[in-house]
């Protein structure tokens, strides 16, 4: 039986799918403690064991995005506040190339910031 994680990512057109896809390996790469979760209904990363940063749709956009539960401390122009008070997005383009050096800033920051505070 799909697990519900494995079932959003696949419920994606190909193009969005792939992104996601992507997006997810390469966020469980980055440290030995970063595990998937699902929460909220949707996929979730945590460093151990606190949400972390995680996959979605934009409804508007209809482009996938990386929300960071922990945005309001990363300064970047590209993040989106949006509504949120402590959660910022960095919206992907999945026709173009993904920035991935971008994203590689955006979570070193951020593992930076959890690693002071978690261990």
């Amino acid at each position: 039986m799909l697990r519900p994680i494995d079932a959003y990512f696949l419920s994606h057109a190909e193009t969005v799918n792939s992104c996601l896809q992507f997006l997810r390996e390469h966020i469980l790469k980055q440290d030995e403690h970063i595990t998937e979760a699902w929460k909220y209904g949707m996929p979730f990363f945590c460093y151990r064991g606190k949400m972390f940063c995680y996959l979605w749709v934009h409804k508007k956009y209809h482009q996938p995005y990386l929300g960071i539960v922990e945005g309001s401390l990363i300064n970047d122009s590209e993040l989106l506040q949006e509504k949120r008070a402590r959660m910022k997005i960095l919206l992907i383009d999945a026709e173009q190339d993904i920035p991935i050096v971008k994203i590689d800033s955006i979570l070193t920051q951020l593992l930076e910031f959890y690693r002071s505070r978690v261990g």
